[in-house]
């Protein structure tokens, strides 16, 4: 799993995963999730401007693992 910094209390989905490098763009985190690509905690996401928070696990294509993690 790897671990993303946020020096924020929280970051919307779609900037999360550009933040991570796993997506050039919002559009494709749109179809990603329409897809049902991606989950939050291990629940299908359905909003890309979700608000993450420390401690959220996002899982993509259920191999991606990834960390939001507070600094």
């Amino acid at each position: 799993m790897t671990e993303v910094e946020i020096h924020t209390e929280y970051i919307q989905l779609d900037q999360f995963l550009k933040l991570a490098g796993t997506v050039p763009s919002g559009g494709i985190v749109k179809e990603m999730i329409a897809a049902g690509a991606i989950l939050r905690n291990g629940e299908i996401e359905t909003a890309r401007r979700r608000k993450l928070v420390h401690g959220d696990v996002i899982t993509i294509d259920g191999s991606e693992c990834y960390r939001v993690v507070r600094t």
